[in-house]
């Protein structure tokens, strides 16, 4: 990655939060999106109240693994939409760079 990638990249953490899609996100894949988001919310809070309940070891991991999965097939959404607009509008653009980027992404998502 080239210098100016870097620095756009380490605004004020290694993940950096200023840059935005220049495709928008659609009103429907939004939607689904936040309800992902919002049913995880939901299942943390039940292993927070189970935690307090103090129900068995095996219930909660079992919410856990539900929240893993959750996330990780929220990340596999994301992932797709990155790959289908911002890398391949970055690729036509003549930039070969993302596709390092998007590795890098891949491999953090295993």
């Amino acid at each position: 990655m080239n210098e100016k990638n870097m620095q756009t990249m380490n605004c004020n953490e290694e993940h950096c939060a200023c840059r935005h899609k220049h495709t928008p996100r659609s009103e429907k894949e939004l939607r689904a999106l936040q309800n992902r988001l919002k049913r995880m919310k939901g299942q943390l809070g039940g292993i927070e109240k189970m935690l307090e309940d103090n129900r068995y070891c095996g219930d909660i991991l079992t919410q856990v693994a539900a929240v893993e999965s959750a996330l990780q097939n929220f990340s596999y959404l994301v992932l797709q939409s990155h790959l289908e607009t911002c890398v391949a509008e970055e690729i036509k653009k003549g930039n070969m760079e993302i596709v390092e980027e998007a590795v890098d992404l891949i491999k953090k998502l295993k």
